[in-house]
C-alpha cells in the first residue's frame, strides 16, 4: 500500500513512492509497453531480485538480472564497462529501462549505466536501505567512485520513479538502520527541525524501529526535503549544496578507510565537525553543537574520529566537489534549519574544530 507519493520536479517529473508491499510499483513504473530489463542488485538481495524478475515477467518485460558487488565496491570502471557489455550483448535500446535494487551504492551505478548508455536510458530505483530511500536513490545523481576519492565520475540523471517499501528495511543489521538515519537526522538540521523532535521524543527507540508510523513519517519528511532541496537545484548551483552537510569530512573519512566505514556513519562525524566549525566561526550556538552529539548518541551513531589522521583528511577535503581552486568550502548552519557556506577559513580553524572530536 502506497503510504505517501512526493513528487520531484528535475528534467522530468517523476515520483518518490514510500509505503510497504510496493513491489508491483515497480512494474508499473516500468511500464506497460514489453521491454527489456537489467536488473542491478547486490548478492544479499538475491531472493528478491528473483522475486521482482519474477513481477517483471509477469508483465511481459525481459529481464537481465546483473549481480554486481557489495556495497561500494560496485561501484568501479570494471564493474561499470561489464554492464555496459551486457547491455551491449542484449541490444538495448533507449526503449528499455534499468532497475537498481539494492542500496546507495547500487542505485548510484544503476543510475550512472543508465546515464551513460546511449547518452541516456530510463533508471527505476528500487532502494532497500533507509540510507537509500532518503538520499541515494532521490535527486537524479549517479556516479562511481575512483582511487581518488568518492562519487568522482558521474552524472545527473533522474529516474522514473523510486519505490520505497519500508518492508524491506526489517531485513537490514541495526547499525545499517542506525547509519541510514543520520541523513534523516542531517534533513533536520539543515531544513525540517521536526525530524530532530522525533528523534528526541523517545531518545531515538521509534526511529531505530523500522515497523513504526514514526519512522515511515521520517521517511517520508526526509524525502519531502530532498525533494523540495533538488527541485529548485537540479544540479547543484545553490541550494542543493546544502544537502552535502557533514560530508565534506565524511567523504574524507570514508576515502581514508577505503570505504570500510559506512557513509553514514561518516556523516554522522562530518555534521559534528561541520557544527563545531561553525562554533569557532562564530556562527553556531553551542547549544546547537552540543544537541548534534546528543541526537546522534541516540542513534548510536559515532560523533568521533582518529586524531592521527588530520592532515591525510585534510588533503583529501582539497578534492572535495564543493572546493574551488585551492579553497576549500564547508556547508555550516546559522542556527538548526540556516544551512549557510563557510569559503577558505584560517586552517587553524579547521584544526581547533577537528580536534574537539578527535580521539
Amino acid at each position: 500500500m502506497i503510504e505517501a507519493r512526493v513528487p520531484v520536479r528535475a528534467e522530468h517529473d517523476y515520483e518518490v513512492l514510500i509505503g510497504r508491499g510496493l513491489e508491483a510499483e515497480t512494474a508499473r513504473a516500468v511500464g506497460s509497453e514489453p521491454r527489456r530489463v537489467l536488473l542491478v542488485h547486490q548478492p544479499p538481495l538475491a531472493e528478491r531480485a528473483a522475486r521482482l524478475a519474477d513481477v517483471l515477467r509477469d508483465a511481459g518485460h525481459e529481464v537481465l538480472p546483473a549481480e554486481v558487488p557489495d556495497g561500494e565496491a560496485a561501484k568501479t570502471a570494471a564493474v561499470l564497462t561489464d554492464l555496459w557489455g551486457r547491455l551491449g550483448r542484449a541490444a538495448f535500446t533507449r526503449q528499455d529501462v534499468v532497475v537498481g535494487l539494492g542500496g546507495g551504492a547500487a542505485t548510484d551505478l544503476a543510475g550512472f549505466v543508465a546515464a551513460s548508455w546511449l547518452r541516456g536510458v530510463a533508471v527505476v530505483h528500487v532502494p532497500t536501505t533507509l540510507l537509500g530511500m532518503v538520499d541515494a536513490a532521490v535527486g537524479g545523481k549517479a556516479a562511481i567512485n575512483t582511487a581518488e576519492g568518492k562519487n568522482l565520475v558521474g552524472a545527473f540523471h533522474s529516474p522514473r520513479a523510486v519505490v520505497c517499501d519500508l518492508d524491506t528495511l526489517a531485513t537490514l543489521p541495526p547499525q545499517d538502520h542506525a547509519a541510514g538515519l543520520a541523513e534523516v537526522v542531517k534533513c533536520g538540521f539543515i531544513a525540517d527541525p521536526r525530524i530532530l523532535e522525533l528523534v528526541e521524543a523517545d531518545a531515538g527507540t521509534a526511529a531505530l524501529d523500522p515497523s513504526t508510523p514514526v519512522l515511515a513519517e521520517l521517511v517520508r519528511r526526509a524525502v519531502e526535503v530532498k525533494a523540495d532541496v533538488v527541485s529548485a537545484d537540479l544540479r547543484e548551483a545553490g541550494r542543493r549544496e546544502f544537502l552535502n552537510y557533514g560530508h565534506t569530512l565524511a567523504h574524507a573519512i570514508e576515502l581514508s578507510e577505503d570505504f570500510r566505514w559506512r557513509h553514514g556513519d561518516a556523516v554522522a562525524v562530518g555534521m559534528v565537525f561541520a557544527a563545531e566549525l561553525a562554533r569557532a566561526a562564530g556562527r553556531l550556538d553551542p547549544a546547537d553543537v552540543a544537541r548534534h552529539r546528543e541526537v546522534l548518541g541516540m542513534l548510536g551513531l559515532p560523533t568521533t574520529y582518529r586524531q592521527d589522521r588530520w592532515a591525510e583528511l585534510l588533503e583529501a577535503m582539497g578534492r572535495d566537489k564543493k572546493t574551488r581552486g585551492s579553497t576549500l568550502r564547508f556547508v555550516v548552519l546559522d542556527g538548526i534549519g540556516r544551512p549557510g557556506r563557510l569559503e577558505g577559513p584560517d586552517p587553524e580553524l579547521l584544526r581547533s574544530a577537528y580536534a574537539t572530536l578527535a580521539r
